[in-house]
């Protein structure tokens, strides 16, 4: 038996995600998820005294304009929360990542997919599983809105 082919220059959607933002830009998103809403002075107080304000100020700016931070104005300064969870941005990296996969094969999604299920089945029986029950799931969800 022929060992399969692997590509090893392919990303995870958590490297895309790590790779995609700077070290501060990942500080204040992981400070974003720990609280509800936050001040650029609150993120400075966490991030500590090595980051000025106004970088921090920049670097919020930059993410709500990116659309991983929201923000409502509270006097004359911004607050603001992470527009997604952690769970789900990396959740839409993936998603999108797949279907450029499906998109770019002319041969339609089915090679994509086959190769989705070896990689699961290599892994884990219980993850080939679990991925038979979110098929059911969605199944039982089209036809339910149908």
């Amino acid at each position: 038996m022929s060992r399969p082919f692997l590509f090893r220059g392919f990303k995870s959607s958590q490297e895309i995600l790590e790779n995609g933002l700077g070290a501060l830009e990942r500080e204040v998103m992981t400070v974003a998820w720990s609280r509800d809403e936050i001040s650029v002075r609150d993120a400075c107080a966490v991030l500590g005294s090595s980051v000025a304000y106004t970088t921090v100020m920049t670097t919020m700016d930059r993410l709500f304009k990116k659309g991983l931070l929201a923000r409502r104005k509270e006097g004359r300064a911004f607050v603001y929360r992470a527009a997604a969870t952690r769970h789900e941005l990396e959740g839409a990296v993936a998603t999108e990542l797949v279907q450029g996969l499906i998109r770019r094969d002319g041969s339609g999604p089915l090679p994509v997919l086959s190769s989705l299920v070896d990689a699961v089945s290599d892994r884990d029986r219980a993850l080939l599983d679990e991925l038979e029950r979110l098929i059911r799931e969605k199944r039982r969800a089209m036809q339910s809105a149908e």
